[in-house]
């Protein structure tokens, strides 16, 4: 299990400007400048679940053909029904090959039919590998419109939610899947429910 350091060491790949940072972030041993913030919580391709206007964001970068990913589904569900001022934001991150990348376009094109954790869990239910032929299987299982869906797939949003991932990832010096971020800590591995809690209560204690 790797902490803290992730998001603090690739802080420093930015060519962003650190000086819009606000007195509170300064006062903070190695703060995220405010823009990385911005872009990491605030994208309006990512999909939010939990408390909408949360005091917390906890942001997960995955893949659907990740195992540990798989295993994360759970305590992350119960964590979002359990903390009700938490606000968790899905970065989709497919770096396991052109599966994911297919699946990850028709995760988030779901969006646009309002069956998007549905979808999610589905999509991680998948026996074996989670291929095209079973990405489109599932959308069916759920009643997705499939015709919609694939254009919903091709349109721009869904490129720029999977190119700001990649380039996140990058700038972060993230080392893979999951990857979850509160705060100014980033943590990469499989977790438990105490962890994830342990994790967005450090956060809160850091950012309020």
């Amino acid at each position: 299990m790797h902490r803290r350091s992730l998001v603090l060491a690739g802080a420093s790949l930015l060519s962003l400007p650190i000086l819009g940072q606000t007195a509170q972030a300064q006062e903070r041993d190695n703060p995220m400048p405010d823009d990385l913030r911005q872009s990491l919580e605030r994208d309006p391709t990512a999909p939010v679940l939990g408390n909408p206007r949360g005091d917390i964001t906890l942001t997960e970068f995955f893949d659907y053909n990740c195992p540990f990913c798989r295993k994360m589904v759970e305590p992350m569900h119960r964590l979002i029904t359990s903390d009700k001022n938490l606000r968790v934001v899905f970065r989709e991150w497919p770096v396991f090959g052109e599966d994911s990348d297919f699946a990850a376009r028709a995760s988030l094109a779901s969006l646009q039919q309002g069956k998007y954790w549905q979808f999610h869990t589905t999509l991680f239910r998948t026996k074996g590998r989670v291929t095209e032929a079973a990405t489109m299987r599932a959308a069916r299982d759920i009643g997705l419109d499939i015709a919609r869906l694939e254009r919903d797939m091709a349109a721009e949003p869904v490129e720029r939610h999977i190119s700001m991932s990649h380039m996140l990832a990058e700038h972060m010096g993230l080392m893979g899947t999951p990857s979850f971020i509160a705060g100014d800590e980033g943590a990469f591995g499989e977790y438990s429910l105490e962890d994830l809690r342990g994790l967005v209560r450090r956060a809160r204690e850091t950012m309020g």
